[in-house]
């Protein structure tokens, strides 16, 4: 059996510290006294020599003599009973502060016990303090508050790996269906393998786009390795809305653009996707002959960009749901196209970036989402 070490905790420190300054103020006191019992015993030193003082008991002694007698013998008394007084207030003063420093400390106890007992599976345990409204009560609440944020952060994440598990799982099964349908046809031909070739591969750029949005949204949330280089976010509309030029005129929509400069510092990958991925949004969600928007500028220390669109009417109170992974226009894996990580990047980017993002349902139907990030030093 290991031998536990000893530690010098808290409640001892604090102990000892009480006992050290209770024992040196009791020693400073005794001290004091001596001094002044010393001191007033002997005012009387300007008594000539020979001069002669009455015992109680009888007789005369030289008074010089009894003065030395007398002072020796309060100093004794004095410092004897000091001593003992001294001692008695610090083991007094050591079982008080032990026994009160302990109480205070329980807190922490059950702060360390309910951190010792946490696992995936005892997120939801808590302190619940009930003490006295001082410094331990502060430190078990934020430590109760740390805890419904890290159980909040381990759900969503549980979520999140449940989300991109069923959408990888989806092209991977088509995938593997298509093929194994085919292969188990004897009279196969060329057409019907072409066919299932082009599932196989529409199904591949499926899963491709997936993975590289998980991997997009990874590197923003970590904020690991990212460039700080002057760019314009109106060029990053530029190129997205070339990118979805051919989308853009098969559904028939009408585009207009107020695109001013919008200086910022950032990494140029990662804030092209920022606006491509507004941009995709924009034409995915919207309908037939609809319209998008898109306006860029400075504001102040900020540059914005402004991308809204018309659509199926979404309600306010679901917006701020679309940010999270796998949320398309308030609906969970709807079998919309996308992935449902465009927002959640967008988001991720713009904290990265120390900047926010901010969308407003329209009424009608539709969506507007505004992007604020911290302007370019000149």
């Amino acid at each position: 059996m290991k031998r536990r070490r000893f530690r010098p905790t808290l409640r001892l420190r604090v102990t000892l510290l009480n006992a050290l300054l209770l024992a040196g103020a009791g020693s400073l006191l005794v001290l004091l006294g001596w001094l002044l019992v010393t001191d007033a015993m002997r005012r009387s030193d300007r008594l000539g020599d020979g001069t002669q003082v009455r015992l109680e008991e009888g007789g005369w002694v030289d008074f010089h003599q009894w003065q030395e007698r007398a002072v020796a013998s309060a100093e004794t008394e004095l410092v004897t009973k000091g001593v003992l007084a001294v001692a008695a207030i610090t083991v007094v003063g050591m079982a008080g502060a032990y026994a009160v420093v302990g109480r205070a400390l329980r807190p922490l106890h059950q702060v360390t016990a309910t951190a010792q007992r946490l696992g995936g599976e005892t997120l939801d345990q808590r302190i619940h303090y009930t003490g006295t409204d001082d410094e331990v009560a502060e430190l078990a609440d934020t430590f109760d508050a740390m805890l419904d944020r890290l159980g909040a952060t381990f759900t969503a994440q549980q979520r999140f790996v449940a989300n991109a598990s069923h959408e990888l799982r989806t092209p991977l099964a088509v995938m593997r269906t298509e093929v194994d349908v085919t292969l188990s046809d004897p009279d196969v031909d060329a057409a019907e393998l072409r066919r299932m070739a082009e599932v196989v591969r529409d199904a591949s750029e499926r899963a491709n786009a997936l993975v590289d949005s998980l991997l997009m949204l990874a590197r923003s949330q970590a904020r690991t390795g990212l460039r700080a280089e002057p760019l314009d976010l109106a060029t990053g509309v530029q190129g997205a809305l070339s990118a979805m030029d051919n989308e853009i005129r098969r559904t028939n929509l009408n585009v207009t653009t107020q695109l001013a400069g919008a200086p910022v510092i950032g990494d140029p990958s990662l804030l092209d996707r920022l606006a491509g991925n507004l941009i995709e949004n924009a034409v995915r969600y919207n309908h037939l002959g609809g319209r998008i928007w898109v306006r860029s500028g400075r504001q102040g220390d900020y540059a914005h960009l402004i991308v809204g669109n018309t659509g199926f009417e979404v309600a306010q109170a679901d917006v701020a749901g679309m940010f999270e992974p796998f949320r398309r226009g308030g609906q969970e894996r709807t079998g919309a196209r996308g992935s449902g990580l465009g927002l959640s990047i967008v988001h991720a980017v713009c904290q990265a970036h120390g900047g926010s993002v901010g969308a407003v349902a329209l009424t009608g139907g539709g969506l507007e989402v505004t992007v604020a990030l911290p302007v370019r030093s000149p």
